[in-house]
Formats: structure tokens, C-alpha cells, sequence
């Protein structure tokens, strides 16, 4: 047999190399070409030194400060190229963690971030065993045995499951779309959400028709427990219990035959004609917080914009209707205990009058130290604060939006503790003008952040305060912060009772 040194030139004419290298030979090369790309690859970790970055696996950007993953490869021009990844999004499947303690930067991380490498590494080995047990479980004809894949895919839809939560409503807009057939959900028609929590720190819906909900993949049952069961009216209570029943029965969410029935039977049972669902939307209400009744704010990834009203946010920063809000940065954990405060005139002196991301200075000395040990204690750390001017200032919306979230991206900075941050642009009550829901003192920014910005942990009411300088007082602008900290039920201090010596 000839045999052909395998050299550069033929590696660049890949047809020529097929002819020539036999095919064992050829399998070989394509093997070690495919491996040493992730043989000679490295893991370090670090915190990202600005927010410039972007995450490989969910392509959303990475805060400045948080931890990310880096995988370097020596590029064929001579230089190393790194990809970087939020911990959540890194593909360990393709680079195997290993032991966390060699990864480059792991001693130079704090030690809660070190026991989330840990975490992380050890969820790739179970899912590893996981499937060597499966491989030994193969039948010898090379198929699983039908027992021991039901038993796998149980487990599966379990883990599924206990990540996901499941709600009902009346849909607020004929905006969104079934995930199960595709076609737009009716304003006023009831819907059933998926919801689990993204790696940027916000919990994305999935909806569907009633008939489409895909039950056996998600915990729809006991439908009593579903968050919105009480607001719904009874007899689409009986609807979705009659649903129950038939999936007990038949093994199915609902039979395929009767889906247009049954997309009739929710019509016909809110009392309306096809065409006049569209106007028969009366607000949905659902309990937030120590059972007050609060208005269920509808949100999902595809209302979310990176940009405000044509002015442009920066990569960490998102909006959805008039709010917009700081994505989470890692380090920031869904909490039962909310430690909440205003911005302006409580945490930061600054002036409506003055613009621009470096003008403000800390409203008290102890706040970064009071911040940082809330934060060791438990605590996650809102700011709601109001900036009408973003709405109002339709000729210099760029100039408000960039001091307004350039003074809070430094603040953060400034006390070295994760923040979650929301901004309500809208304007307040006025001729001609309908109330803005997310403006304090509406509670619309709590409502968002409990029910979609905390991982569907239920907030403990008695352990959570709101801190705010607008408290009806002589000299006070206005009675916005305490009346926001009563429509929430939240007990309230002023700045300088809280953070005075």
C-alpha cells in the first residue's frame, strides 16, 4: 500500500487529502482535527472587568462584575481567542470542569461563587452518570428497554417541572402568541403560562390556548394550586377541572378531536361572541405579597425591548412597557427578604436641574456599608425610582435616559453590592394623560418584580421594607414614597432614620 505523509499542502485541499490518505487513515485526521480544538482549549473564571461582553451560549450581554467563564483556544493567526459565558449559560458539556480548583482565576473568586463553580460541576458529572446508566440499561438489540426510558424521561420532566411554574389569566392584549398551534391568543381569552427563570434574571412566559397546554410536560395539577385559580371566573374554574378529569382518564391534556370545542366552550363560557372577546377584558387580579389584591402584570421575552421609545439603552439595561429595568448581574439572588429603596434624594443627592451620570454623591456616608451587610444578611436590594423626565423630554430622551442609568450603573458601583433596578418613566395622572400603573406611588414596579424578577419565591412581607425621602412631609416634594410602601403593605423609613447614625 502507498502510503502519503500527511503534510500541510494536502491538509489545505481536503479533496485531495480524501484520495490519497485511505480511509481508516482519513477517519483518524478528521478525529484529531475535530479534538485538538478542545484538547488545547483552557477554562478560566473571572469577573467581567466591563459590560462590553456578550455571553456565547444566550448571546445577552455580561455585566460589568459578573462572574463568567472564559474558554481559550490558540487561534491559527498566532493569538489566543476567549469565549465568554454567564456560569449558566457554559456549555460543560463540551468543556468538562473538571476539577473547579484548576480552573485559571478560581482562587481569585469570592467563596459563594466558588461553591456555585462547585454546583455547577457536579450537576455535568450526575447528568454524565446519568447517561452511562442509561447506555448500561440498553437492550441487546441497542434500544432501551421501553420500563427504563418511561422511568428516565419521569425523571426528566420532573427536573423540567420543578424549574417551571404554571399560571392562568384573562390575556390583557391580543399580542401573544400560542406556543401550542401558533395562532395569536385573544384579548379577554383565559390562558395558561409556562414560566421559568432566565439566566439574565427575569422569568420568561410561555402561553398557551387552554386546549394546547402541553399538561403532561409541566405541574398543571391539582388545578386549585395554579397562580390565578381564585381570579378566575367559576365556570372557567370548571373548565379547567374538567380538563384535570380528563387528562386522569385519558392520559391526555386534552383530546385533539374536541380542541376547537373546547376553544368554543371558553368563548362561549366568558359570555361573548368570537368578536366581542376582543372588548371584554375586565383586570385580572392576584394576590402579591401578604394576600393584598394586585393587578397580574403579563410579561414575557418577547415584550422585552432593548430600546426606549427610539432611544438606545445600554446592553445590560432592558425595557418592557414604561419601565425600564437593570438586568440581574450575577451575584444578585432571588430573596424572601426585599430590602427596597428610592434613588433620588434617599440614596443619591442629585438635581433635576443637572444632568449627566457622574452628577450625584452619596445622600449618607454608611449607605454602602448599610447595603453591604443587608446584603450578607439574606437581603436582595430593589431600587424603584420615577424619572417622568425620559417620557416627558421627547427631544432629549437619549440625554435623560443616559444620566438617569449612568448615576445608577455608578451608585452600584460605588457601594460594590448587586442591585436589582427598576425605572419608571411614565407620567404621572394629568389632563388628558391616564395614570402610569408602574409610577410611584402605583405599586405596578413591585407587582413586576414579585411576580417575574424573583424566581417565584413568595416574599416574606413581615422581614421585607421600603426606604424613600417622599413622605408627605412639610418640606417633602411630594407623599409618592410612602403611599407606594402602603399600597404594597411594606413597612417604610425615611432616609435619614434609616441610615442616620
Amino acid at each position: 500500500m502507498l502510503v502519503v505523509p500527511f503534510s500541510l499542502p494536502f491538509a489545505r485541499n481536503s479533496s485531495r487529502l480524501r484520495f490519497l490518505i485511505p480511509a481508516s487513515a482519513a477517519r483518524v485526521a478528521r478525529l484529531a482535527m475535530s479534538a485538538s480544538p478542545q484538547a488545547a482549549a483552557t477554562v478560566s473564571v473571572e469577573y467581567a472587568k466591563s459590560g462590553r461582553s456578550t455571553c456565547k451560549g444566550c448571546s445577552g450581554a455580561i455585566a460589568s462584575g459578573a462572574l463568567r467563564l472564559g474558554v481559550s483556544a490558540r487561534d491559527p493567526r498566532g493569538f489566543d481567542a476567549t469565549k465568554w459565558y454567564h456560569v449558566a449559560c457554559f456549555p460543560s458539556a463540551s468543556h468538562p470542569l473538571g476539577s473547579v480548583e484548576s480552573i485559571n482565576g478560581f482562587d481569585s473568586i469570592k467563596d459563594h461563587d466558588r461553591e456555585k463553580l462547585q454546583k455547577l460541576a457536579e450537576n455535568h458529572k450526575s447528568d454524565d452518570n446519568a447517561a452511562d446508566q442509561l447506555k448500561k440499561e440498553m437492550n441487546p438489540l441497542g434500544k432501551p428497554s421501553p420500563k427504563k426510558v418511561e422511568t428516565h424521561m419521569a425523571s426528566l420532566a420532573k427536573g423540567v417541572s420543578e424549574k417551571v411554574s404554571v399560571l392562568v389569566e384573562y390575556a390583557k392584549s391580543g399580542r401573544s402568541t400560542c406556543k401550542g398551534c401558533g395562532e395569536n391568543i385573544a384579548k379577554g381569552a383565559l390562558r395558561l403560562g409556562a414560566s421559568a427563570h432566565d439566566p439574565r434574571g427575569y422569568d420568561s412566559t410561555k402561553w398557551y390556548h387552554v386546549a394546547c397546554f402541553p399538561a403532561s410536560s409541566y405541574p398543571v395539577f391539582p388545578v386549585e394550586s395554579l397562580k390565578g385559580f381564585d381570579s378566575i371566573k367559576s365556570n372557567d374554574r370548571e373548565k379547567l377541572q374538567e380538563l384535570e378529569e380528563n387528562y386522569k382518564r385519558d392520559g391526555n391534556a386534552a383530546d385533539q378531536s374536541s380542541e376547537p370545542n373546547l376553544k368554543e366552550q371558553m368563548v362561549d363560557s366568558m359570555g361573548v361572541s368570537k368578536e366581542g372577546a376582543e372588548n371584554n377584558l375586565e383586570a385580572v387580579k392576584l394576590a402579591a405579597g401578604n394576600n393584598r389584591i394586585r393587578p397580574a402584570i403579563s410579561f414575557s421575552v418577547s415584550d422585552i425591548s432593548k430600546d426606549y421609545k427610539g432611544a438606545t439603552l445600554p446592553t445590560h439595561w432592558k425595557a418592557f412597557e414604561t419601565v425600564i429595568f437593570r438586568e440581574q448581574e450575577d451575584g444578585l439572588h432571588a430573596s424572601a427578604k426585599i430590602a427596597a429603596f428610592d434613588f433620588d434624594g434617599c440614596l443619591a443627592k442629585t438635581s433635576v436641574r443637572i444632568i449627566g451620570a457622574d452628577k450625584w454623591s452619596l445622600q449618607h456616608k454608611s449607605i454602602p456599608e448599610k447595603l453591604q451587610r443587608l446584603y450578607i444578611d439574606g437581603y436582595k436590594l430593589v431600587i424603584f425610582t420615577n424619572e417622568s423626565n425620559i417620557d416627558r423630554w421627547k427631544n432629549k430622551r437619549q440625554e435623560a435616559i443616559d444620566s438617569k442609568v449612568g448615576r445608577l450603573d455608578n451608585f452600584i458601583e460605588c457601594v460594590k453590592v448587586p442591585i436589582q433596578v427598576f425605572i419608571a418613566c411614565g407620567l404621572g395622572k394629568g389632563k388628558g394623560t391616564p395614570d402610569d400603573p408602574y409610577r410611584k406611588p402605583n405599586p405596578g414596579m413591585w407587582c413586576l418584580m414579585a411576580q417575574h424578577f424573583n424566581s417565584g419565591i413568595e416574599i416574606d412581607m413581615d422581614k421585607s421594607f421600603y426606604v424613600g425621602d417622599a413622605a408627605g412631609r412639610e418640606n417633602d416634594h411630594s407623599d409618592a414614597d410612602i403611599e407606594f410602601a402602603k399600597a404594597i403593605g411594606l413597612k417604610f423609613h425615611v432616609p435619614e432614620e434609616y441610615f442616620g447614625p
